[in-house]
């Protein structure tokens, strides 16, 4: 166990290195900074994970949401993805990992006007579900949640 904690705390310290953060006062959150207004930011995140075949199950707008009971709510955007490939073999492992699956990615904007990316750390989810068996599927998740975050977050080159 000792182990798994020190990768996780090597994991988590590499990817602040990489301009994002994942901590525990943000309870196993990846969030990056983003260029793009919170539209624009999901909408590039939908396209990049949609041609890669990842299904797209929904998006919630929940300033619109807001507005209809009267309420203001800066800009606030969900897009609720998968690929079973992927997420089944978590639930195989620890069927109440389905809590967590779809994974989730929100743009918000802050106070500020600055507008940024959240998602769940894989790491995070296997450690809350103590899935100890899936590292290969994990890192493969990590790897393509930090590649999707990045185009739609970065300006274009």
């Amino acid at each position: 166990m000792k182990l798994v904690q020190t990768a996780l705390v090597l994991l988590l310290l590499s990817m602040s290195s990489m301009g994002y953060t994942a901590d525990s006062s943000d309870n196993g959150l990846i969030t990056k900074p983003s260029v793009y207004s919170v539209a624009e930011t999901l909408n590039r995140f939908a396209d990049i994970i949609k041609k890669k075949g990842i299904t797209v199950f929904a998006r919630i707008n929940h300033a619109q949401g807001a507005q209809k009971v009267g309420l203001t709510l800066r800009p606030t955007e969900v897009l609720i993805f998968g690929n079973p490939k992927l997420g089944t073999p978590l639930m195989l492992s620890q069927q109440k990992a389905a809590i967590d699956l779809p994974l989730k990615a929100i743009a918000w904007q802050d106070e500020s006007g600055k507008v940024w990316l959240s998602y769940n750390s894989p790491a995070y989810i296997a450690k809350r579900h103590a899935i100890t068996d899936k590292d290969a599927v994990l890192k493969k998740m990590t790897g393509a949640l930090n590649k999707f975050s990045d185009f739609a977050t970065k300006a274009a080159h």
